[in-house]
């Protein structure tokens, strides 16, 4: 035969029929405490994880083995693959099976790549102004030492 239990609204203790006390709030919200002391405690509304005997108390500091711990992990489904513009479903999962060595080859190929097309468009560049009769020297630098300086405010501001 199973016995039908509460639960003590401060210490989370079990209550058996017969012992305890409810308590209804202006509110309308019922508590059941189960001794006195659990009562006053709930009243003057201190924590229950700051008072050893209660069972809050004893799950916050690890002293009760919790259910949590006991279930088993459900098996959660990655999310499916879409392909991109410009990229197949299989060349991505070639990329996430990729070792490091193969991803910086790649990386380095690319790099070497794009130096190659830049020093291409420089030499074109060079090619015109040649044609083009301009000197490829840097354009002179203004020297700033040697420009007139401005006026300067006098220093110290108004005078009253």
């Amino acid at each position: 035969m199973v016995i039908k239990t509460d639960i003590c609204s401060f210490s989370e203790w079990r209550i058996f029929p017969g012992k305890g006390v409810r308590v209804v709030g202006k509110d309308g919200k019922s508590m059941l405490y189960m001794t006195k002391k659990a009562r006053a405690l709930g009243f003057r509304k201190v924590k229950a994880q700051k008072i050893m005997w209660t069972v809050a108390w004893r799950r916050l500091n690890k002293k009760v083995r919790t259910d949590e711990g006991i279930k088993k992990a459900k098996k959660r489904h990655g999310k499916p693959l879409k392909a991109i513009v410009g990229v197949s479903v299989d060349d991505l999962r070639k990329m996430r099976k990729a070792t490091k060595e193969v991803k910086e080859a790649d990386k380095e190929q690319a790099l070497r790549e794009i130096k190659a097309r830049k020093q291409k468009v420089i030499d074109q560049k060079r090619t015109q102004k040649k044609v083009l009769g301009k000197d490829l020297k840097a354009p002179k630098k203004v020297d700033v030492k040697a420009m007139p300086k401005k006026a300067a405010p006098p220093k110290g501001g108004k005078k009253k």
